[in-house]
């Protein structure tokens, strides 16, 4: 799996007695609006150090974000251990429609679990449920509860709440900060919006949204609203500086194409519908999970780690990892909107009796595709096609490697010029120009050398920072807009497996009118965008 998460500290150390006794029943004021006066008005008193007040690198609980964490799958637990370890954060809540640790699966028996033991102190922690792969609610909030307990036992805490309906949860948390949403993609856009609208900051796994026209609702509101947004993947993107400065002084000629390819999906995805009708788990609300899209049986291989792989669920393994190498290069190369979609993909095929036929899949996304972008020339820079490839494919070898008995790496990228090519790691690290003018690469590896930990620690750091400001940062919902309309055009390409010319002004698909209907999602009654 690729890394997810990044932000930077606050100098909590410089607090003062003053603060301390700025009381809440000021009419009017909660303990969040406490929380942004004190952060501003901290500076014009006497500063005392805040290890004499409650002990080296203490924060006082009315200084931390309050968090609520909605989505507590295998990956959600597995970033919610980072966040609580960060000290200006207080996860206060956690939501899941699932109760129980029951059907998750993840990468192995055991990683989880004995993450989460040690991250908590338990060594002896069970998930129960199913007793085998942690996840539900439940689980998130013994986690919660008992790293606290553990890891900060003189700390007064009034215990981790859990909710089962997000909607619930942000009518009822009423002194809340902030939330991280960590569901499955098609929850992204409305829950997000949900909460903007309670004024809550949101930190949320990608994609904005899996449907292009509720992507740009969600961009439209946060542009509006003063509350912090931000996209976990953009912390991983790499840096562009040395590609850019080969690019602009010609070292390749003119750039003409981009290749970005993955092994993804390295999950299950199925070409049929599921025809059983297997009982729902014990504790487990399918209605809330199937959230704004259309009713159907439960099955479980709709949920948990194989929702991607459906269009009404995900996005696919551009929106899974897209966004991690190619947020940096759109920014780099002012890629905006493309004209036209073209789409590869693999097929499957099945017996009727005893006559072959193709399976006509329109509802999940194909073993293996490439799809290409055409990208208009913008200011100085020319026409631009983006290849994208997963599921195995990758573009051809370059003679400059072929010729010395090499080939392209499992994952990568490439920047294609009339003149020569970069080669480059898949979220852009070790760039090297691999044909004709020679340059010296020595000073080529832009990769960082900190670990995904360490990113991950600087990266909710940043947040907590962010949010006490009020000062959006880098990464933040309305940056994510090109990116965004890329990923959901690659979904609605695959899916009509039509070539596609996009009208960007209109939001509108001119030369396939049926394809349109994949730009949005008819809304089930609760879950409207207008009444979330």
């Amino acid at each position: 799996m690729k890394k997810d998460a990044t932000e930077n500290s606050i100098d909590s150390n410089n607090q003062t007695e003053k603060k301390e006794s700025i009381s809440f029943q000021t009419p009017g004021m909660n303990r969040r609006k406490f929380v942004e006066l004190t952060a501003t008005a901290a500076a014009a008193f006497t500063i005392v150090p805040r290890h004499v007040l409650g002990g080296k690198n203490y924060i006082p609980p009315s200084d931390k974000v309050t968090l609520a964490y909605i989505g507590t799958g295998t990956q959600g637990i597995r970033e919610m251990l980072a966040m609580l370890a960060e000290p200006g954060i207080q996860v206060v809540a956690v939501c899941d429609p699932n109760k129980e640790a029951i059907g998750y699966r993840d990468w192995g028996p055991n990683y989880l679990k004995d993450e989460i033991r040690k991250a908590i102190k338990s060594p002896t922690w069970e998930p129960g449920g199913g007793n085998v792969i942690p996840g539900g609610r439940e689980n998130g909030k013994s986690i919660v509860d008992t790293f606290y307990a553990n890891n900060l036992p003189g700390q007064k805490y009034k215990g981790c709440k859990a909710y089962a309906d997000a909607r619930e949860l942000l009518e009822k948390e009423k002194d809340l900060d902030a939330v991280k949403i960590m569901t499955p993609d098609h929850l992204h856009g409305v829950l997000s919006m949900a909460a903007m609208k309670k004024g809550k900051h949101v930190l949320m796994h990608k994609p904005l949204s899996n449907r292009l026209l509720e992507g740009k609702k969600v961009i439209e509101m946060a542009r509006s609203s003063k509350v912090i947004t931000h996209l976990v993947p953009w912390d991983f993107n790499g840096p562009m500086d040395k590609v850019m400065s080969w690019i602009n002084t010609g070292a390749i000629g003119t750039l003409k194409e981009v290749h970005n390819w993955t092994n993804r999906p390295v999950w299950p995805q199925y070409a049929e519908l599921p025809t059983d009708k297997p009982p729902v788990p014990a504790g487990f609300d399918w209605d809330l999970w199937l959230g704004p899209e259309a009713e159907r049986p439960y099955h479980p291989n709709y949920t948990n780690m194989v929702f991607r792989g459906w269009y009404d669920f995900g996005g696919g393994s551009m929106a899974d990892m897209g966004h991690y190498s190619l947020w940096t290069v759109f920014n780099a190369l002012q890629l905006t909107s493309p004209t036209t979609v073209e789409p590869h993909r693999s097929h499957v095929c099945d017996f009727n009796g005893p006559v072959p036929f193709r399976v006509n899949n329109d509802f999940s996304f194909p073993m293996a595709s490439t799809v290409r972008f055409k990208y208009p020339a913008n200011g100085n820079r020319a026409p631009v096609d983006l290849c994208w490839y997963d599921g195995g494919m990758r573009p051809p070898i370059p003679d400059e490697l072929s010729n010395d008995n090499k080939e392209l790496p499992e994952e990568g990228m490439m920047f294609v010029g009339d003149k020569g090519k970069i080669l480059a790691g898949f979220n852009v690290e070790n760039p090297q120009i691999i044909s004709q003018k020679k340059i010296d690469n020595t000073a080529a590896t832009n990769n960082s050398n900190a670990s995904d930990e360490e990113k991950a620690s600087k990266a909710l750091q940043l947040f907590v920072q962010a949010c006490k400001t009020g000062k959006q940062y880098p990464g933040n919902f309305s940056e994510a807009e090109h990116i965004t309309t890329a990923v959901n055009l690659y979904a609605v390409a695959l899916r009509s497996n039509k070539l596609l010319k996009y009208n960007a002004e209109n939001l509108q698909i001119t030369n396939v009118p049926e394809a349109n209907k994949y730009l949005s999602r008819e809304y089930r009654k609760g879950w409207e965008i207008g009444s979330i």
